[in-house]
């Protein structure tokens, strides 16, 4: 949905800040909690695998989810 001119002025006017800023901070937010989900995803499914509570296929499998879903939302909020 574009804004159209009077919206992005009020709304510059009102917040101190372009839509455009906002969406990027939002879009910076997403990806970094998503990193931070995949380190605790990975480091706890290398705690698992390395005390034998975890296949290597169990493991992997945590991996691709975490790098699929990585790139899924990266091509879903950089388009």
């Amino acid at each position: 949905m574009t804004l159209s001119s009077d919206q992005s002025t009020a709304f510059q006017a009102n917040g101190g800040f372009t839509p455009a800023s906002v969406s990027t901070a939002a879009t910076g937010m997403v990806f970094a909690v998503l990193l931070l989900w995949g380190a605790w995803a990975t480091h706890a499914a290398w705690a698992g695998w390395a005390g034998r509570k975890l296949t290597e296929r169990q493991f992997l499998g945590v991996i691709t989810r975490f790098v699929a879903m990585y790139l899924a939302l990266g091509v879903l909020l950089l388009s």
